[in-house]
């Protein structure tokens, strides 16, 4: 209880988010997939109902801690470290079960996660040498294309499904293109950091 009190509330709103994903993977796998099915084509039922409303009140305590954060001059160092934590942890968990149940295709969901990996090296070996990089315009792309595919996805691509247009496929690989690119200026910028000596 201590602990909790001594949170500023953007901090709050991030360990929050943290204890809300292990919640959406119990609710993922526990509930049968084809429980109270809503759209039987897009295989949209109660479970994945769920998990869509947990990952979009996630998804929005992401955007309000760090507006709160900034606005509020609340930002702290345990913010900065927890904050990345707990958004690769929803987002690429979440992929992870989409794979486990083959809702989503497991090469762009591989290259988004080995990226995520590299780039987490290359800032931290940065931030060891005192350089900070925020992210940029194509990471942050690559954060909305990704939570626009993993909605759609849970909704079983619907409306698009009745269309016969694979669009929560293709978001899915637009946001590894990107997250791809987005890597390597990253690498670009950082690489120094780590291969000054060899």
């Amino acid at each position: 209880m201590n602990f909790w009190k001594q949170l500023n509330l953007p901090n709050k709103l991030t360990v929050l988010r943290m204890v809300m994903v292990p919640v959406l993977w119990i609710v993922y796998l526990c509930i049968p997939a084809d429980w109270l099915l809503m759209s039987k084509e897009a295989g949209f039922g109660l479970r994945n109902l769920l998990a869509l409303l947990l990952f979009a009140a996630a998804s929005i305590t992401d955007l309000l801690d760090g507006k709160i954060a900034r606005s509020r001059h609340l930002i702290t160092s345990f913010g900065k470290f927890l904050d990345p934590i707990a958004d690769k942890m929803l987002v690429n968990s979440t992929l992870i079960l989409l794979v486990y149940t083959h809702s989503a295709a497991v090469l762009p969901v591989l290259l988004m996660i080995s990226r995520d990996l590299v780039v987490d090296g290359l800032r931290l070996s940065a931030a060891s040498k005192g350089k900070v990089v925020s992210a940029g315009f194509p990471g942050k792309l690559k954060t909305v294309l990704q939570m626009i595919s993993i909605i759609l996805l849970l909704m079983g691509n619907w409306p698009f499904v009745y269309l016969h247009f694979p669009l929560a496929q293709i978001t899915l690989w637009a946001a590894a293109l990107v997250s791809l690119y987005s890597g390597w200026i990253y690498f670009v910028k950082l690489r120094k950091y780590v291969m000054e000596s060899m």
